[in-house]
Formats: C-alpha cells, structure tokens, sequence
C-alpha cells in the first residue's frame, strides 16, 4: 500500500509539474523559401499548417506542423497583398489569414494561400484608424480583435472590417488572444502585464510586473490561450515563454538568452495548437521553434496529449477552432 501511495503521490506531483520540452525548429537567416528575418506573429490553422509573419522581408510564410515550406505572399509596399512590416497573423477556421500591416496601419485579410481578400484602416486615432497595429486575434462569430499598439487601445471589428468598438487603459500593447468562452486576453507591453477583459472590454483581471522571476515580465510581446485554459506569453526582454492559469496563477516556465535548442532571443510570437505544442517566434534568432508537453497529462476531457488527435469541440486562441 505505501508503495502505491508513493506511486500515485510522484505521478500526482509530476502531472502538477508538467513542463514543456524542445521539440524541433526551423529557420535561417535569409531572404529564400523557410529562411526568415526577425519572425514576429505566428499561428497554427486547424489542420495544423503553421503561418509566420516574416517582418524584416515582409511577407507571410506558412509551413507544415514540423516546418516544411509550403507558401509565401507578400512583398515591400503598400498595395494589395504587400507589407511594411507585417507583424500579427491570426487564421480563422474556415480559412482565412488576418494579417496586421504596421507601418501601412491596416489589417489585410487573405485565403490559406494567400489570395486577398480585403483591407480596412489607415494612419489616425478615430475609429477603425490605426497608429501601428500589432497583434490580432479572432472570436468565434468571426469579430476580429486588434492590438492598436501606439494609440494604446484595442479596437474590434466585423470579419470584413465594420467598426464595433475599443477600449483603453494600456501602454503598447503588443499580443492579444481571445478564448472559446468570449474572454480578450491583452500583452500589455510598456507597462509588463497581461490584462484580461470581456468580449466588450470589461476589466476582469491583471497579473504581471517589472522583473525576471516567476510571473514577472521584461516586455511581454504576445499571448495565447490553449483550449484548455492555460495562457502563454511570450516575455520578450527575458528571453523565455511562462505559462500561467486563466486567472494568472503562475505554473511554469522555459528558455534563457541564447541560440541553442529551447533558448530564445526576443521571442515575439507564441501559438498554441490544441495538441498541447506552443511554437514560439524566436525573432532575434531567425526562426521558429516549437515544444510539447513532457508527458501526457490529461488537462480535461477531450485533450489529446501528443497524441495528435485534435479536439473537435474545443479550440485555441488567436483564431479559434470551433
């Protein structure tokens, strides 16, 4: 009996404890198909295709679940379909790919393989006008939510770009994630935080503060929820990604300056997919990187593991899954 009391009491600890580990990455310095140049936004589309918002040679590319090249679009400029510094991505489920388009202050809208679509924004401060947008992110009904990061607001919209609301109370705000239940989760740069906020903007929660321990941040670039409730930020200046429960319980961590497997230079995007792997855009070092959980822990019901089999009810996140 003890030993089975010990057992249980070790597999307990260890499921409460579970970390992520260093899974694979992809990704060199360059101009040419899968090389990349300071990557910032990064999201996952159901069926697993990984989409990259390639800033520094302003384009998207997407790639599969392990990094294979499959597509690209874009270019310098300010036409249809090119970018001055594309640095948010959010992929809907049926398909299409919301891109935020900084220095152009608009949000650009495409198919999976990158045909466009639309566009709506431009320079200003009233409604539906942008001063460096950054992240995106994509209710269920298809209301699209934007981090409009230098007139310190987020701004929502209709699927095609109609003005629905905004709120404030930030300072830069970089990422941002919306869950399956309506809750806006914001990376509130400047002032090192994650705020979190009805679907219409009503304050719910804060966590988060200048530092380098457990639930500190050095300018946090982005977030991201898995379905099953835990959030991701990207802490960017530490050069690491921590995880915290939906209400900011601090649970875990990973990453240290460096180039190496698992260590991140100013990582600015984090995705999460419904299998438990969170890919991380590892900007100063040129790539993408991704992580699974150590071992198969059974979040709630319907959760895979690394099994891969997706959930089918339950989503993430940037653009969800229905």
């Amino acid at each position: 009996m003890k030993k089975f009391l010990f057992i249980a009491a070790f597999f307990l600890a260890g499921a409460a404890n579970a970390g992520y580990v260093y899974a694979g990455q992809w990704g060199t310095p360059g101009p040419g198909n899968g090389q990349l140049n300071w990557p910032t936004g990064v999201d996952v589309a159901p069926n697993g295709n990984v989409y990259v918002c390639d800033n520094g040679n302003y384009r998207v590319q997407y790639f599969t679940a392990t990094g294979s090249f499959l597509g690209k679009w874009g270019s310098y400029g300010s036409g249809n379909g090119q970018f001055d510094r594309p640095y948010g991505v959010a992929v809907t489920p049926n398909g299409k790919v919301y891109v935020t388009d900084f220095w152009n202050h608009r949000i650009q809208y495409f198919t999976a393989t990158g045909i466009f679509l639309g566009e709506w924004g431009k320079l200003g401060t009233g409604e539906g006008q942008f001063d460096g947008p950054m992240g995106v992110a994509v209710m269920p009904n298809g209301n699209v939510y934007v981090a409009d990061a230098r007139n310190n607001r987020i701004q929502y919209f209709t699927s095609s770009g109609y003005f629905l609301g905004q709120w404030w109370g930030f300072y830069s705000p970089f990422g941002i994630a919306v869950t399956p239940n309506g809750k806006v989760y914001v990376a509130d740069t400047v002032y090192q935080r994650i705020q979190y906020f009805t679907s219409s903007g009503s304050f719910l929660g804060k966590w988060g503060k200048l530092g380098s321990g457990d639930g500190e941040f050095v300018y946090p670039t982005d977030v991201d929820v898995a379905y099953y409730g835990t959030v991701f930020v990207a802490d960017g200046y530490n050069h690491r990604v921590q995880y915290f429960t939906a209400t900011g319980s601090f649970l875990g961590k990973w990453g240290a300056f460096g180039t190496g497997d698992g260590r991140f230079n100013d990582p600015r995007g984090v995705a999460v997919r419904p299998n438990g792997k969170v890919y991380v855009a590892d900007a100063g070092n040129n790539r993408i990187q991704y992580f699974k959980r150590s071992r198969q822990i059974k979040m709630e019901s319907g959760d895979s593991g690394e099994s891969g089999v997706e959930p089918t009810s339950l989503g993430r996140v940037k653009a969800l899954y229905n």
